[in-house]
């Protein structure tokens, strides 16, 4: 049976202020285990959310009128979106398609980890006071279908718009996702945190609405994002199902009111870390192109001859420190290599990047062109255009739908017949199925947050929800 959910959290160590969101993140994404450091940095990121103002009713009875009002604001505040756009409102969070690229990319730790909070209670499948929070937990995995697990759609939207680097990040975005590794580390002594984190969570929020339609009308794939505003409906949906968690919950005997400011803390914990509007606003074109630059200095500073010179100096030179980078870009603008605020053909420096015989053809991958692309055209990009080739125009996007409507249109290649092998964890998957107490054990272990998404993963997932309904 899981501990009591009346224990009382332990006290962080001193230590634990040391403790990077990051280094949290990395260390329960690889092995779900919690560690001391990982439990006292939790402890100290619930003792900031409970001095956190909270919008939760001062009552577990009112939970229902809470969630309703909740949706209905929602809802009026995406109307008056929708009408402030056909109008002829500009978009109100991408300024253009880099600003929605670098947005996929500063919400990857969290995303790439979604659903992970209530995976601590998948051993606990048996118990029915907790049939609510699987059910939810194993629709974000998809129930085992790879075109509905969330993290491998999240994983297949970076892949698709040549989002390769997003590791790399301030600390404040790793701390959602940490959050939700952690609360499944340390799901035995904090079952009414893990409640209220998603009851938090699973609320419809105006971001997701606005996010989605935004990304569709740049030519970017929303359906990560569509999905969200569907399962996680207050009538049947995920919001629902967490209000039903809340309740099914509450002590029998004990103090509910105890339980109740847990959960409270729990909830407030989603307002820690950068969140998506933080995330969106924080976009600044240029302080991009000088990070990406110098992620490329590391590698290329040897790679040039000595004739390849920019104002007088030899770029393996300025390549050979990082923080010269600003004033290396200045000095592309001040020797006529970058145009601002003009068509990137008429660059030099964009020349050598993109095109048949561009000379430095494939050191930038998709989303990298996108964002020195809109970079050098300045206001213009807020066309929302793709990248184009030297000598040509920018094309305007067409939105996503539009895009896969077109594609139906064409005939589909003939299948591709050739059969892969299964890999090492399918194969030892298969060899426990039906084997008891040893299939168990596996089909927790591939339902983490770090193999669920997996062809392994799918498959035990399916198979634990067969164990469900037996």
């Amino acid at each position: 049976m899981m501990s009591s959910v009346h224990c009382r959290p332990p006290t962080p160590r001193a230590h634990a202020a040391a403790t990077t969101a990051r280094s949290v993140y990395e260390t329960l994404h690889r092995h779900t285990v919690g560690t001391a450091e990982s439990r006292d940095w939790l402890q100290a990121q619930l003792a900031t959310a409970a001095t956190l103002p909270s919008s939760l009713p001062a009552s577990i009875d009112d939970l229902d009128d809470w969630m309703l009002a909740q949706h209905e604001t929602v809802g009026h505040a995406y109307a008056d979106y929708l009408t402030d756009r056909r109008q002829g409102a500009p978009r109100r969070y991408f300024s253009n398609r880099a600003h929605a690229l670098a947005f996929l990319r500063g919400v990857a730790p969290t995303k790439l980890v979604d659903g992970s909070w209530l995976y601590g209670l998948v051993k606990h499948w048996r118990n029915p006071r907790f049939s609510d929070l699987l059910h939810t937990y194993l629709e974000e995995l998809g129930e085992g279908r790879a075109d509905r697990n969330h993290v491998l759609l999240y994983r297949q939207l970076l892949d698709a718009t040549g989002i390769t680097h997003w590791q790399d990040q301030p600390d404040d975005r790793y701390v959602q996702g940490a959050l939700q590794l952690a609360l499944a580390a340390h799901v035995e002594d904090l079952v009414p945190e893990v409640i209220g984190f998603n009851l938090g969570y699973e609320q419809l929020p105006l971001h997701l609405l606005i996010t989605a339609y935004e990304l569709n009308e740049l030519g970017i794939d929303p359906y990560y994002f569509t999905l969200h505003t569907t399962v996680d409906n207050a009538d049947n949906g995920h919001a629902r199902r967490a209000v039903n968690a809340v309740r099914e919950m509450v002590p029998l005997l004990g103090d509910a009111q105890a339980f109740w400011r847990r959960v409270r803390t729990g909830y407030a914990l989603n307002d820690l870390g950068a969140g998506t509007l933080q995330v969106i606003e924080e976009f600044d074109a240029e302080a991009e192109v000088i990070a990406l630059l110098r992620r490329k200095a590391t590698v290329g500073q040897v790679m040039h001859s000595d004739y390849c010179r920019i104002a007088g100096r030899r770029i393996n030179d300025w390549l050979a420190d990082g923080q010269q980078m600003p004033q290396f870009l200045k000095a592309l603008e001040e020797t006529g290599w970058i145009k601002r605020n003009a068509p990137p053909s008429e660059s030099r420096f964009w020349r050598l990047l993109d095109g048949d015989h561009a000379e430095m053809f494939g050191v930038f991958s998709g989303s990298e062109l996108q964002l020195l692309q809109d970079w050098i055209r300045g206001e213009s990009s807020r066309d929302g255009a793709l990248v184009a080739a030297p000598g040509q125009r920018p094309a305007a996007p067409r939105s996503f739908r539009v895009q896969q409507r077109l594609r139906k249109a064409v005939p589909a290649p003939a299948a591709d017949t050739l059969v892969l092998d299964p890999d090492a964890a399918v194969l030892a998957f298969k060899q426990n199925v039906g084997s008891g107490a040893d299939e168990e054990q596996v089909l927790v272990e591939l339902l983490a947050p770090a193999a669920h998404w997996t062809p392994a993963g799918l498959q035990a997932t399916r198979r634990f929800m067969d164990l469900l309904t037996a």
